[in-house]
């Protein structure tokens, strides 16, 4: 069941969003070091390299303003997304779901821009990504997409374990394998309209939203030495070094129990959906 109100607060909290990661990109600290991070504060290291804590969130790489989440951070994507969804509003759902407002989008993204990886904690993290899109937007940030070897090895924690929590999978620990399926709610099917720009705001029973803000899960956490990965099983699937198109993790409506295992082959890597999002690596150093 979706609130009409609840969904549309959803929507205009993304402004606080806006507001709150703008304060958090121009406001860090300038502490002096005696010794240089093996990783930035943002990272964590593991093993030889480095990878996001935190799923990422994008912003325009020129002025670092924050993109809207519920949209492709890709101008022709967005205005193909715009499209799609006024012939689906049309004919999918209900009335009372159609009726239902799409996400305000950022004036940066009306113009042209270009997408740039950020990885804060509290903060929606990007859907809508496709293969590229994911990689350009680590690029832009100095880092890279994630090996699958990377990947898994961050996520198992240490020590080695099949899911970030430990080995026996537990019910909410993680946020995935939920009952319900925003596509379901919005469409009554889940297996049409993946581009519409509303379906990352739908709450289960009007209160928890499918998708949690970054590290808003608390116990999942893959823990290393230097500090927790969060949300590496579940919330959003994330794309991985793989020309060829595959994405790990789960994302909360996908009905796995693989852990840090859980991948998907069976997408061509321009693919992109409401699940899609990913993590940065880059070399310790």
């Amino acid at each position: 069941m979706i609130d009409p109100i609840r969904t549309l607060a959803s929507a205009l909290a993304f402004v606080a969003t806006i507001a709150a990661a703008s304060a958090l990109l121009t406001s860090a600290p300038k502490t002096a070091r005696a010794q240089a991070p093996t990783c930035p504060s943002s990272m964590v290291r593991v093993q030889n390299f480095c990878i996001d804590r935190w799923e990422i969130m994008t912003v325009d790489h020129r002025t670092g303003q924050p993109l809207s989440p519920y949209y492709p951070p890709h101008a022709g994507r967005l205005q193909q997304a715009l499209r799609i969804w006024q012939i689906e509003r049309l004919v999918v759902g209900d009335p009372a779901a159609r009726a239902l407002p799409l996400p305000p989008i950022p004036e940066v993204q009306r113009g042209r821009f270009e997408p740039r990886a950020v990885s804060l904690p509290g903060v929606v993290p990007q859907g809508y990504l496709s293969h590229a899109l994911a990689a350009r937007a680590c690029a832009n940030a100095g880092k890279r997409l994630c090996t699958e070897a990377e990947w898994v090895t961050a996520c198992q924690a240490a020590p080695k374990r099949k899911y970030p929590y430990g080995d026996q999978f537990e019910w909410g620990a993680c946020n995935v394998y939920r009952f319900s399926h925003p596509a379901f709610v919005l469409h009554g099917v889940s297996f049409v309209g993946h581009t519409d720009p509303r379906l990352n705001l739908v709450s289960e029973r009007g209160e928890d939203p499918l998708l949690r803000l970054t590290g808003g899960t608390e116990r999942c956490r893959s823990q290393w030495p230097e500090g927790s990965i969060h949300d590496m099983v579940g919330n959003l699937d994330e794309w991985i070094d793989d020309p060829n198109g595959t994405f790990v993790g789960g994302f909360y409506a996908r009905s796995t129990r693989e852990g840090c295992a859980a991948k998907i082959e069976s997408h061509s890597a321009e693919y992109y959906d409401y699940s899609l999002g990913t993590r940065c690596c880059t070399a310790a150093k």
